[in-house]
């Protein structure tokens, strides 16, 4: 069992980085194409049309799969590569393609048919005499990007394949190709046509062009990992047949049963971004903010749950119980390790950060006050964020698909209502900041309503291991006066942008090294934790 478990916790360690190191490069790349669209057309209605538009089939794709498709395709792959081998997995995966795949081709077609009513809740706020032209605009960009529903799909089938052989850096990697693509479609949009349009000087090439790229640098993202899927041998091959397949029909009946686990998020985030396109380059702000959180996220704790998902489903496929619950706290402290830092990073700094975002046209004192704003509250969500998805990951590896799913409907409830109340409240004022809350409102009920389900599960087995708790506020109490130090440091020196980013670097590796040294002094033993959890079992039994 000691060796068991430190195996399983070097793996997840390891895996950790990877996945953080190029989900970074990719969430980089995605931050870098909000701040070029930010730059390049600034805080318009267009800006908004367009960073609206591009996103609804993410939007659909999350209601037709998502995130879903991964929490249960990973840990069916793996049970059918446990059981059956290479060639099992690849069979199920076929099924599971299949079936998902035509239901993408009628997600694409539903949205290319209801494109004009959709392309009218992003534009209704825009004045008189332009809206008509804002919606043709809107309407023409959506069937443009409509086919990136199946495209999407494709991708995420690739990604479910080499993560269940415990193969993350091109599935994290990739998504960095179609932000390039974006941001060089983008590019040669404003060398064509200029910068800075609103909608009544953008002309419809435009749109067709923007529409056409972005499409473009979807299906080379796609592409990328169905040869990551055909690399580790578990190709994405679409076979008929999955009724007569039990673990293909039950996972697609999971899936089935978990569609709140994905549409809930995915209405949030559309229902956020319909109330931020009632301010000018309101969605630029929140998306902006988003993406910050979702980046940081991603790095630390939902790095953590990714590359835990296949451990978490093959100590459940052996039936286990010490084994998962050792599992579940390691991944927890692991999450918590890497998602602190970074909160207290992006807290603190929250108005130099807005400063170096806000470039070109956004480059306004009022839009970075909203921004700093914002993204102080973003550092919050990516944490609330990972352990949410962490527990969701959880549950989906004990097959239960009810949990997600009730937590996903309390999040979307907790968010509507402080989005609601946003409404009430001036454009011009904290409108964009209380949708940021929103965000953080649903993530903090989602959490803690799956986290509940995961205590109900894993018992007798402890939640978390005092010993994680105790280090963990040391390392977190060690940062804080380097923090105030740094933030004291930047207020008086008020440096020019040239230094600021140097600056801040600065100060995040000076006030990670005694979290560092804090945890390095502190240690942590997989084994010692597994050897605990054996003797308290030992105890019960006898």
């Amino acid at each position: 069992m000691t060796e068991t478990a430190r195996s399983e916790a070097e793996s997840t360690a390891r895996s950790s980085v990877t996945v953080a190191v190029w989900t970074l490069l990719s969430r980089v790349t995605g931050l870098l194409r909000v701040l070029v669209i930010g730059a390049l057309l600034g805080p318009t209605y267009f800006a908004n049309l367009f960073q609206a538009g591009y996103l609804l089939p993410n939007t659909v794709f999350a209601v037709v799969a998502g995130p879903v498709l991964g929490m249960v395709v990973v840990p069916t792959v793996a049970r059918a590569l446990t059981n059956g081998g290479v060639e099992r997995a690849g069979r199920v995966l076929g099924l599971l393609a299949g079936r998902l795949l035509t239901v993408a081709g009628i997600g694409t077609a539903a949205l290319a048919l209801v494109s004009p009513l959709l392309a009218w809740t992003l534009v209704f706020a825009v004045p008189e005499p332009e809206r008509m032209r804002a919606w043709l605009l809107c309407t023409v960009l959506v069937l443009f990007v409509a086919p990136q529903v199946l495209l999407y799909t494709v991708a995420e089938l690739g990604v479910a394949a080499q993560q269940a052989r415990h193969r993350f850096a091109l599935a994290a990697g990739a998504p960095a190709v179609e932000s390039i693509g974006t941001i060089a479609t983008l590019l040669a949009a404003a060398a064509v046509f200029g910068t800075g349009q609103d909608v009544g000087q953008a002309p419809l090439a435009m749109v067709l062009l923007l529409g056409a790229g972005t499409t473009g640098s979807v299906l080379l993202h796609a592409g990328l990992q169905c040869y990551g899927a055909l690399r580790v041998g578990v190709p994405v091959r679409p076979r008929l047949g999955w009724r007569r397949d039990q673990e293909a029909s039950g996972a697609l009946h999971r899936m089935v049963r978990s569609i709140p686990v994905a549409g809930g998020p995915a209405l949030v985030d559309y229902g956020l971004t319909v109330v931020a396109s009632t301010v000018p380059g309101g969605v630029l702000v929140v998306q902006l903010s988003y993406q910050v959180f979702a980046a940081l996220s991603f790095v630390g704790s939902r790095a953590v749950s990714m590359a835990a998902l296949p451990g978490l489903s093959e100590a459940m496929a052996a039936g286990d119980p010490r084994r998962f619950g050792t599992a579940w706290r390691q991944g927890v402290f692991y999450a918590l390790v890497a998602g602190l830092p970074l909160l207290l990073l992006l807290a603190v700094f929250a108005r130099p950060t807005a400063d170096l975002l806000a470039n070109g046209a956004l480059r306004e004192n009022g839009l970075i006050t909203e921004l700093a704003a914002c993204l102080a509250v973003a550092a919050f969500v990516q944490l609330a964020n990972g352990l949410h998805d962490y527990a969701r990951q959880a549950l989906f590896a004990r097959l239960d698909d009810r949990g997600p799913s009730r937590a996903s409907i309390v999040g979307l409830v907790a968010s509507a209502v402080v989005a609601l109340g946003a409404l009430l409240l001036p454009a011009d004022g904290v409108r964009l900041f209380v949708l940021v809350v929103a965000l953080l409102a649903g993530e903090l009920a989602s959490a803690v309503t799956a986290m509940v389900r995961v205590r109900r599960a894993i018992r007798p087995e402890r939640m978390f291991a005092r010993r994680h708790a105790v280090t963990l506020t040391l390392a977190t109490s060690a940062m804080l006066p380097v923090l105030a130090l740094g933030w004291w440091l930047i207020g008086a020196l008020e440096p020019p942008r040239a230094l600021e980013l140097p600056l801040l670097l600065a100060c995040g590796v000076v006030a990670v090294v005694p979290y560092a040294v804090v945890l390095l002094v502190r240690g942590f033993d997989p084994s010692s934790d597994a050897a605990r959890s054996a003797r308290r079992w030992q105890i019960r039994r006898s």
